[in-house]
């Protein structure tokens, strides 16, 4: 055996949309302890992946196979009233670029082909699960409404 060679388990965890409905997958790809640094998000042709706003981390995201549109929510005020305003950024694995999405904005994830589509984060900070209200679930509906949890 070759010194310093390791091999270990990868974390693989089906994910479901708003429905209930399978439509992909999660692995983490590399972990410092019981931080994930990096891990590849899978979505089904057509299916979406969120909302969700993340309040301590950005995300760094890179498409490596397919294409998916990124649609964003930040939020504003206009009049004393909350107001969500909508970007949205389309990823193709065939024209390699990174999209940096700071933390407090709500994002969507959807796969735009006719292929399964992987989607490589670099978190910062690295994903730590044992902050429990990190994570900030939405939808479009609470979105446009302008509801902020």
């Amino acid at each position: 055996m070759i010194d310093k060679i390791s091999e270990e388990p990868a974390k693989k965890v089906l994910t479901y949309d708003h429905g209930g409905n399978e439509n992909g997958f999660l692995i983490e790809l590399f972990k410092d302890g019981d931080k994930t640094d990096v891990y590849l998000t899978a979505a089904s042709p057509g299916a979406f992946k969120g909302y969700h706003l993340h309040r301590v981390r950005a995300a760094r995201y890179m498409c490596v196979k397919g294409t998916m549109l990124i649609t964003l929510y930040r939020q504003t005020q206009d009049g004393g009233q909350t107001k969500w305003v909508r970007e949205e950024h389309a990823l193709d694995a065939s024209e390699p670029r990174r999209l940096f999405i700071p933390k407090d904005v709500a994002t969507g994830l959807e796969n735009t082909g006719d292929e399964e589509a992987w989607l490589i984060n670099y978190p910062d900070p690295p994903y730590d699960p044992s902050l429990k209200d990190e994570q900030v679930e939405y939808t479009l509906e609470e979105l446009e409404r302008g509801v902020v949890k």
